[in-house]
Formats: structure tokens, C-alpha cells, sequence
């Protein structure tokens, strides 16, 4: 009988300069839409409560 040979998966690759300039980028843009809709909802329920 013949042993097969463990192949284990392919090492993942590093992460380049691009792509955390990418993610970091995202992350921002995530913190500002979440920011404005925040201030936004705050708007909404005050302009509410004063009719």
C-alpha cells in the first residue's frame, strides 16, 4: 500500500499595504454613515416630539 501524501492548505498570503489602506478606508466610511444616520434619527424624534 502506498501512504498518501498530507497536503495541507496553501499558507495565506500577507496582507499589503492596499488592502489595509482598503479595510481602514471602509472602517471610516462605515463610522461616518453610522454617525450621520445617528444624528439623523436624533433629528427625526426631536421634530416629532415638537408637533
Amino acid at each position: 500500500m502506498e501512504k498518501k501524501s498530507v497536503t495541507s492548505k496553501p499558507a495565506k498570503p500577507a496582507v499589503s499595504a492596499r488592502d489595509a489602506r482598503l479595510k481602514a478606508a471602509l472602517k471610516a466610511n462605515l463610522g461616518r454613515r453610522k454617525q450621520l444616520s445617528r444624528a439623523k434619527a436624533a433629528a427625526d424624534k426631536t421634530d416629532t416630539q415638537s408637533e
